[in-house]
């Protein structure tokens, strides 16, 4: 009787406890740093309104939350010298269980992990901000499976299309004067992005850039990308390359690595094929080296092959396929093509202070057969000038150059959301000599010197009607400078020769399209200063140049 009585009570007893123990939860996952590193004594907070579940991590990272009743918390992760890391509204059923694995970021990591801004530059974007890497995604378990709970990728698909009309004025090998830019971007692998761009233009000939890319964040924090450009420019109609159209092909790859919490290193290579009158090949290597001294100091050595294309900062993201981001650059001597090659040598030490930066730079370049722009008209054949079939300029050979030079760059917050730059530069350009007037006679007639430049530049956006602008004014000394000083200027202080305006308005657009639309100006040069006259071949007058006056615009739909 007893044994039937203590049975019972045992039966019971089970009946109860399984019942409460088959509610029950947990979550568990790993921890680690921005590097990857697992994290050990790392607290691990499972929050409710009511109660706090806290536990540990171990010499792998990994921990371990059980015990939880059904229901919603935040997870909280918290450990000295890291900003905390939570995770609200995390739903329990009973009997899940939950993985989340999580990453914890210094302040640096933070600023880091900041998206990279295109468009017009309405904050300081020092370079210590143009960086992006993505958090690992979180795991959640599923009937066994893995789901992505959060991840640090923006929307799967994203698409643009631009109808612009005009021309860039940069010389053979610019914008047609209308053309479609097409942009496709894809998430691909969670963390992964696949672009497609593509920029076709109409006209007599054709006019045509496609490239493809895909970059993919690593769990080391590198952030490799590989991209191949496509180009192929319009029949001139010229006697001096008649039949001939410029066809390119440039395959990169680059990387970005973190060699330490404070160093940085960016590096790769493109391969350029041309075939433009002849065949010519070209081999371009880049890299830059940050050391971040503090949050807020930078020191940066760059090494670069080829002028460095700016047009994201121009606000024309919306478009960001572009003749001449792919170039060559491409000039005639004689009859025969020549390729623009360059090297690019820079310091640069950056502070900033609250809304206040800084930066100082010194470089050294070296270009040879440096191309050179014109505008004008002229007739016959002209073996040393390379005619562009759409905007009226054309592209001539200076010879070499090499410099020394430094920059001081001022950027201050104002009011109102708009940003002021100041940039001062003292480096070697090529000039036109006096005595110079026939086109035949100007490269004798060229000189390397020394001048001084100072540029402004103020941007902002309108509160109400949301309108995106950008004003600037680069002044250079001398008057007879045919290229801006300190060419390959990649930081917040570049701007084009002379006055330039961009405005960017949004427009209201159907209810019935997704997506938003945009009305896009850019006017370069709209006083059309630095014109300097010589007589063409034929008895013409066209003008050598450091920026050709250009207008062009038109309107773009993002989706």
């Amino acid at each position: 009787m007893g044994r039937k009585v203590g049975s019972l009570v045992l039966l019971i007893g089970l009946g109860l406890s399984v019942p409460m123990w088959a509610g029950q939860a947990s979550i568990s996952g790993k921890v680690r740093n921005a590097k990857g590193v697992p994290q050990m004594g790392v607290m691990v907070e499972a929050m409710t309104a009511a109660k706090v579940f806290r536990v540990f991590t171990d010499n792998t990272g990994y921990y371990l939350i059980d015990g939880l009743a059904p229901g919603s918390y935040d997870v909280k992760v918290s450990a000295a010298s890291f900003l905390p890391t939570l995770r609200e509204n995390v739903s329990l059923r009973s009997g899940s269980s939950l993985v989340i694995n999580l990453t914890l970021n210094t302040l640096t990591d933070a600023i880091r992990l900041l998206p990279a801004k295109q468009g017009t530059q309405e904050d300081d974007d020092w370079k210590w901000t143009l960086r992006s890497s993505a958090n690992r995604p979180i795991l959640r378990m599923t009937n066994g499976q893995a789901v992505i709970v959060a991840n640090g990728t923006d929307r799967p698909l994203k698409t643009s299309v631009a109808f612009l009309a005009g021309n860039d004025g940069t010389g053979f090998g610019g914008d047609s004067e209308m053309s479609t830019k097409v942009s496709v971007e894809r998430s691909l692998f969670q963390t992964g992005l696949l672009s497609l761009n593509g920029d076709v233009g109409y006209g007599d000939g054709d006019a045509t850039v496609l490239r493809a890319s895909y970059q993919r964040p690593m769990g080391d924090g590198s952030t490799p990308e590989i991209a191949v450009t496509l180009r192929r420019f319009a029949t001139s109609p010229t006697m001096a390359v008649h039949d001939a159209a410029l066809q390119a092909m440039t395959m990169r790859a680059s990387d970005n690595v973190q060699l330490a919490s404070f160093v940085d290193l960016r590096a790769g290579a493109e391969f350029q094929t041309v075939q433009f009158m002849g065949h010519v090949n070209a081999y371009k290597p880049f890299g830059s080296l940050d050391v971040h001294l503090s949050p807020n100091t930078l020191v940066e050595y760059q090494y670069a092959t080829s002028v460095p294309n700016m047009r994201w900062l121009k606000g024309f993201d919306s478009a960001p396929a572009d003749m001449t981001e792919s170039g060559p650059r491409m000039t005639l001597v004689d009859g025969e093509a020549q390729l623009e090659r360059a090297r690019h040598q820079e310091i640069a030490l950056s502070h900033r202070r609250g809304k206040l930066s800084l930066q100082m730079a010194y470089f050294h370049d070296f270009i040879s057969d440096a191309a050179l722009t014109g505008v004008g008209q002229f007739s016959g054949d002209a073996v040393d000038l390379l005619p562009d079939a759409y905007s009226g300029t054309f592209a001539y050979n200076a010879g070499n150059l090499e410099t020394n030079g430094v920059r001081f760059v001022l950027q201050r917050q104002l009011p109102d959301g708009i940003t002021a730059t100041m940039d001062y530069a003292y480096g070697g350009v090529l000039e036109l000599a006096d005595g110079a007037r026939n086109l035949s006679d100007v490269r004798s007639h060229i000189d390397s010197c020394y001048r001084h430049s100072i540029a402004a530049r103020l941007n902002g956006t309108l509160p109400h009607a949301k309108t995106q602008w950008i004003a600037s004014y680069r002044w250079t000394d001398g008057g007879s400078a045919l290229m801006p000083v300190d060419l390959f200027n990649s930081g917040p202080g570049e701007t084009d020769s002379y006055l330039n305006l961009f405005i960017r308005q949004p427009l209201p657009g159907p209810s019935f399209m997704p997506g938003k639309m945009e009305a896009l100006v850019d006017i370069r040069n709209m006083l059309a200063q630095g014109y300097h006259p010589v007589l063409a071949p034929d008895g013409q007058t066209v003008y050598l140049v450091q920026a050709a006056r250009s207008v062009r615009g038109g309107v773009a739909f993002v989706f």
